[in-house]
């Protein structure tokens, strides 16, 4: 393909949601921003790099300048991740899985380039938010996405509470749980919402173990299935 003029901007590059090669779910022009690419303010080092050499072999990890930004890093350092930027140099960010700046700790960075007037790039990628809306069967046009559920019993309770008003009225709400809790969740749903409701629940999506099934919480009640450690997430709607 033609070479790709490399400006400096922040590039949003997505990444693979599951175990996936990089050229099976990202457009080839992604690749090539990547060859381009210098510094790099990424969610994790170790998940950063072993994507970086699944992309291309033509990326020299040892070349690049990684910059870590997840909640460790301290709010007020996250202004100087831009540094390369201010210089002329272009930035990409990268999250573990899916899209950058989508409950993902980049929008600081994204939010900090906005108010400054910098360029921000998003590139197209896998996002298991709209994959899984896709796939499941429910309202496309009004929907919210609630991130983790509250572990607090009380805020927990609130939120599947608010969660089933919402549903209800055509609302879809989509949310996700720390995988090795997955079964306890839909466990706990089929018991305690209204039985007419559904439940959509994808996992491993774009993977080897792809499954995305919609079922009224009636139905999850009596199924079969064991989505433990197995990125998943969760929709629900009337």
């Amino acid at each position: 393909m033609p070479e790709i003029e490399i400006k400096p901007a922040l590039y949003l590059f997505p990444v693979p949601l599951a175990d996936t090669p990089p050229a099976d779910v990202l457009p080839a022009a992604n690749i090539e921003l990547l060859k381009g690419v210098r510094h790099f303010v990424v969610e994790n080092i170790r998940s950063a790099r072993r994507f970086l050499r699944a992309a291309s072999k033509d990326i020299i990890i040892d070349n690049l300048d990684l910059r870590e930004l997840n909640e460790h890093t301290r709010p007020e350092d996250v202004a100087d991740l831009l540094n390369p930027l201010i210089e002329g140099h272009p930035i990409g960010i990268i999250s573990e899985a899916g899209c950058p700046a989508v409950a993902d700790p980049g929008a600081d960075l994204v939010a900090i380039a906005q108010r400054r007037g910098l360029p921000v790039v998003p590139l197209v990628g896998p996002s298991s938010i709209l994959l899984s809306l896709m796939a499941s069967g429910f309202n496309g046009q009004t929907f919210t996405f609630r991130g983790y559920l509250p572990i607090d019993a009380k805020a927990r309770a609130s939120a599947l509470r608010d969660i089933e008003h919402h549903a209800r009225d055509g609302h879809t709400q989509i949310f996700i749980e720390t995988p090795y809790r997955n079964n306890k969740l839909i466990d706990e749903l089929s018991r305690t919402m209204p039985a007419q409701l559904r439940l959509c629940v994808a996992s491993d999506i774009t993977g080897p173990r792809q499954s995305i099934i919609t079922r009224p919480m009636r139905d999850w009640t009596k199924a079969s299935y064991d989505y433990s450690k197995i990125p998943t997430i969760f929709l629900i709607c009337n």
